[in-house]
Formats: structure tokens, sequence, C-alpha cells
């Protein structure tokens, strides 16, 4: 305790250690600070509610994990939320975001303005600049997280904040090994698929060439695993230099005129478009053109199964609860929304089939998915 009293000021008066009793007293009683497992699954909630509401919540995460070696963790916690208290309102949400090491707290159903979140992380750091000793302030790590994030967002250029998806993440090391068996086939399975279809390469690749003139591959920006990017390859299926205005505002009616849009033969391809070559609508028809993305999931940029990969102007018209389709699951070749007949969903159905697949996932899920996508490319009604 005098070790505590020392670090939060230097003085050990009787007045000084009644008010830190008084304040561990306090702490003690107060049961509203949460569990890791409790306060992650709040943060999931209000993710959730935010994705309806649209009304944004900040998660501010104080790394104390240096003081809680250095001093006394029960009397080190307990000041922590005792300087922490008066800043809080009713609805915040606070609690271990890492057990012993980071407290989080969610400030829910903020207001839009920058201004307001800068004045509520402003109040909380003169809060402890009044309570705290200098040497406690500069062990503490300060970090704050805004939801909904803006595209590319994150310090890795990511459309995720993977600091606001903790859930997630322990979802996911839980599948560890389910995860590195379903790597493995996407690699192996890839690699086979490249080697047995090198011949139909060749030939298609000689019809493009024979038919119009430019590459053979097409190139494309995609959006894959939690919002990076990278480039999805094709059989060119259009001539070149083609302006995609036109391809822009089939997807901004699909996405905005659902019930409009949904009756059309197609999902991202157009029919009757002007650009196709002859070869091209023949590639497209029969899902050929989609064959070299076996060479992205040879790479690891993509997975035999998984969500569709989207263009990032198809990411701007996103709903917040849309984006989840991108978050903690490779994209696939083929997948859930592929094989229940995407030309008879919805935009919304097709990201609830992606949502479905990406929180029931298992393998077998994948083996039965990759069983149907012949039978639906054949009947047409979903494509690779």
């Amino acid at each position: 305790m005098n070790l505590l009293a020392q670090a939060l000021g230097g003085k050990t008066s009787t007045s000084r250690q009644s008010l830190l009793k008084s304040t561990v007293q306090t702490a003690k009683n107060d049961h509203t600070f949460y569990r890791e497992k409790h306060f992650c699954r709040f943060l999931k909630i209000e993710r959730m509610r935010t994705e309806r509401s649209k009304k944004p919540f900040l998660l501010l995460l104080l790394d104390i994990s240096k003081l809680m070696l250095q001093y006394p963790q029960v009397e080190t916690l307990a000041h922590i939320k005792a300087t922490l208290a008066p800043s809080l309102r009713e609805i915040d949400i606070l609690g271990w975001y890492h057990t012993h090491q980071t407290i989080g707290i969610i400030f829910t159903e903020l207001a839009e303005q920058n201004d307001f979140i800068d004045l509520v992380l402003l109040k909380i750091y003169e809060r402890f600049c009044e309570r705290l000793d200098p040497d406690w302030i500069n062990k503490i790590k300060f970090s704050f997280h805004l939801f909904p994030e803006a595209n590319g967002s994150s310090s890795n250029g990511n459309t995720f904040n993977i600091n606001l998806y903790p859930d997630v993440a322990k979802r996911t090391s839980k599948k560890t090994v389910s995860l590195a068996v379903k790597k493995a086939i996407d690699i192996i399975g890839s690699g086979l698929a490249l080697v047995c279809l090198s011949p139909l390469f060749i030939i298609i690749a000689a019809a493009i060439k024979a038919t119009s003139p430019g590459p053979v591959f097409f190139k494309q920006e995609r959006v894959g695993l939690n919002g990076g990017t990278f480039a999805m390859l094709k059989f060119r299926s259009m001539k070149t230099n083609c302006d995609s205005a036109h391809h822009q505002n089939y997807i901004k009616k699909y996405i905005c005129e659902q019930k409009n849009a949904a009756v059309e033969p197609g999902v991202f391809k157009l029919t009757h478009d002007p650009r196709i070559t002859p070869i091209g609508a023949f590639l497209r028809r029969t899902s050929l053109d989609e064959l070299p993305q076996f060479i992205n999931v040879f790479k690891g940029d993509m997975s035999l199964v998984g969500p569709r990969p989207p263009i990032p102007y198809e990411c701007e018209l996103y709903d917040i609860w849309h984006r989840r389709r991108l978050l903690s699951c490779k994209p696939g070749i083929t997948g859930l929304w592929q094989v229940m007949g995407r030309s008879r969903t919805t935009f919304d159905e097709m990201v609830r089939l992606d949502l479905k697949y990406i929180r029931e996932w298992d393998l077998l899920m994948d083996i039965k998915i990759l069983f149907m996508t012949p039978k639906a490319v054949i009947n047409g009604s979903g494509a690779l």
C-alpha cells in the first residue's frame, strides 16, 4: 500500500492513505467492471447495434501492463477505475480488454462530430494528469478506435481495425488446425487444377489472342481478407481499355435497388454488355474466364471456397453490416452464395449467405460446396 501511495504523489499522510483505502473499497464494490469474456461480448453487441442505428462508438484502450508488474495489482486497478469513474456515463462500458494487461472503455452512441470525441479523450487525459503521478502516466499506453471504421483507416491500410474485433480473433485462434488444413487443401487443390487444366489454358489463351487484340489475362483490383486488396486474375472477356462506368452503374443498381436488380439474370456479370468479345461471352457463360483464379488461390490471395471478392467501388456502396462479409475469411472462387443460386438472390440475401458461411464454417461445409459447384455451373444458376 505504501509503495502505491508513493507512486500516486509521494505523500504518505493519514489523509492520503485514508483516501486510497476508500478508493480501493469503492472499486471492490463496483460491479460494472466486466471480465474479458463479458467485455468482448458487449463490444460485439455494440458493433451490431451501430450497424443498425448508425450511431458510432469509441473504444478506448489503456495498456497498464507495466503498472501491473511494478505495483500491487488490486490497488493499481482500483485507483485507475476511480480515476476514470467521473468521466464515464452510465451507458459506457468498462472492463478488461486483456485480463491484467489492458483496460477497455466503450463510449456508446457518440455524436458523430469529431470535436465531441476529442473532448471525451481530452477530459480523460486531463483527469489522469490531475490524479496520477507523471511516472504512472508514462507507463500507460493509450489508444482509441472508432467504429465504424473509415475505409483504409487502419495502420496496415485494411478496412478493418482488428482491435475492434477481439471476439473474431479468438474464434479464429480456436480453429487454427482446421484453417491449416483448409490452406493445405487450397494449395494442393489449386496446384492440381493448374496442372490438369493447363491444356485448356493454352486453348483459351489462343482463342482470346485470335479473336481480339490485347493480353490474355485481365487483372483487376479486388478487396480480400480483412479489407486488403490484391490483383485478381481472369481470362480477358472484354475489349481492352474499357470504361468501368457501365459496370459501376449496374452494381449501384444491384446494391441500392435490390428488388429491381434481383430479377436480372446475372450478378456482377452483365448480360448484353457491348464491351464483351464473342469468345468472352462464351467464357463468361461457362465460367471459364474465372479459371486463372486458381493462380490467386495458389499464391494465397484467395481460397477455393469463400465469399466473392468485391471491387473497391462496390465496397463504397456497402452498408456497415455488409462489410462483415470481408472479415476474417479469404475470398473464394466458389461459395455458399454461388451454389444456392446467385441470380435468384438480392444483395442483402447474398451477404447473409456469406455471413452464414463465415459464422458456421467448417471443413465439411467447404467439401459440400466444392461438390455442389459443378452442378451450379452447369445449370447456370451460379458460377465460379
